[in-house]
């Protein structure tokens, strides 16, 4: 395979010490929280993501997601379960960041819940792709400021039902930057009934 065993191993993991709320790398000897999680902090409750977004593994993302290279999920899903053994947390359900449905049509899968199933089968949780809805179509995030991002998502989620109602959601990505799309699925979700929202990612980029 492309991205082979020796690849997975020599793929930077996130590593103490990271903000306790977002799960962005700080400096040494810094507070336990990162500058915005101090002034401005995120409504989810904590973000942990497994490794940076960089160099090969970039490249295993961005043929996974775009060139529909999908035997990529059950390596790339390895490296969230390894994550998932140092910060696991009580947890109902797993809840992929879902696409438009236009998105979903022209991608063909939901990247997010190939990863969810990958988890899902090691953590022995269910998957729940039908009640978090992106009703929205948003603009790639790709190029946007941080304000951009926050107000592209904005209300572009919603809960089709209340199944979630009480449950201890963790939601699952690819990629997180600025985890605004994570808040708009959390702030949704809670909209929803859900007890309480973290999320856990494949990746964390440098922003």
């Amino acid at each position: 395979m492309w991205f082979c065993d020796e690849c997975l191993r020599r793929v930077p993991r996130i590593e103490p010490p990271t903000c306790i709320r977002c799960g962005r790398e700080i400096e040494p000897f810094s507070a336990r929280m990162c500058y915005r999680c101090r002034t401005a902090p995120l409504e989810i409750e904590r973000i942990r993501s497994a490794v940076t977004f960089e160099g090969a593994l970039r490249e295993a993302v961005h043929r996974f997601k775009y060139e529909g290279l999908t035997v990529l999920a059950e390596p790339l899903g390895s490296l969230m379960v390894e994550c998932w053994s140092r910060h696991a947390t009580p947890t109902d359900v797993l809840v992929p960041v879902p696409l438009h449905r236009s998105h979903l049509r022209t991608r063909g899968f939901n990247q997010a819940a190939l990863l969810a199933y990958q988890l899902a089968n090691h953590a022995h949780l269910p998957v729940d792709e039908k009640t978090l809805i992106r009703h929205r179509a948003t603009a790639s995030q790709f190029r946007l400021t941080t304000a951009e991002r926050r107000e592209n998502v904005s209300g572009a989620f919603r809960c089709a039902s209340g199944a979630l109602s009480g449950q201890s959601v963790l939601l699952i990505d690819d990629v997180c930057t600025t985890g605004s799309t994570l808040e708009a699925c959390a702030v949704a979700l809670m909209d929803g009934g859900a007890k309480r929202v973290q999320a856990l990612t494949l990746a964390r980029a440098r922003f």
